[in-house]
């Protein structure tokens, strides 16, 4: 339920049109649902305006079918990030207008509207559109316009300096990047937007499995930007969504 939901069910209550009984039930698990191997927070649909997301690389078929099916039931949109393509094709035979991503590993299903500002993703190379795509799809689902700016790394800056002005026009970006990380601090330098960075496990041994790219963009010099964790592409679309949100309504 969110707070477009509430209002209505209470606006109902008052003209008489819903019973005190029956907006009882509607309410009786608004904070959460006990479904036994998951308590899942109905609720942040209306402190955040999105629900619940799913992670579902270590959770079983029959959890995720379970919790997706509770999101569903209370008419809340449905997004399930690191999903293995077996689950998927549970998930997608069980629950039709969904769709799944197969490159961002995410299953949404869209139920009402989000609405957010414009954000841009951008990457250092192609190894990095799987991360990169996580990101994308999520702050789409929250409702953002996305901007892909794919593989503009330092190696080329030139790549880079040439789609500058897309990423300005946006209210945050988003950066992935592997290898040493640098690419964050240079679109940090170039914008005047808020910019989330995400180092990816891409590159060779010292990279460390992106352990190099995160300590890069921990230091950055450029003070517009904040880091998130190694491959969290969904936090930080989840992010920047919510930043673009904010940027909007002013």
């Amino acid at each position: 339920m969110d707070e477009k939901a509430l209002t209505r069910l209470l606006s109902q209550v008052k003209g008489g049109k819903v019973s005190v009984d029956e907006a009882v039930g509607q309410l009786k698990d608004l904070p959460f649902a006990e479904l036994g191997y998951a308590t899942l927070d109905t609720h942040r649909s209306l402190r955040f305006g999105f629900p619940e997301v799913v992670l579902g690389e270590p959770k079983t078929v029959e959890q995720i079918l379970g919790i997706v099916g509770a999101l569903v039931e209370r008419k809340q949109t449905v997004l399930v990030t690191r999903l293995q393509p077996d689950k998927a094709e549970a998930l997608v035979a069980r629950f039709p207008k969904g769709e799944y991503h197969p490159v961002a590993r995410i299953f949404h299903l869209r139920q009402g509207k989000a609405r957010a500002g414009k954000v841009a993703v951008v990457t250092a190379g192609t190894g990095d559109i799987p991360v990169a795509e996580e990101a994308a799809l999520t702050a789409e689902a929250l409702g953002a316009t996305v901007r892909r700016v794919y593989d503009v790394g330092v190696a080329g800056i030139h790549r880079l300096l040439r789609r500058r002005e897309e990423i300005q026009e946006c209210h945050a970006a988003v950066v992935v990047a592997g290898m040493e990380g640098a690419l964050a601090s240079a679109v940090g330098g170039l914008v005047g937007i808020p910019v989330v960075a995400v180092p990816t496990s891409v590159g060779y041994g010292a990279n460390f499995q992106g352990v190099s790219a995160l300590l890069a963009m921990v230091n950055s010099c450029a003070s517009n930007v904040a880091t998130m964790n190694i491959d969290n592409g969904f936090g930080g679309g989840f992010y920047a969504a919510l930043i673009s949100r904010t940027k909007g309504r002013r």
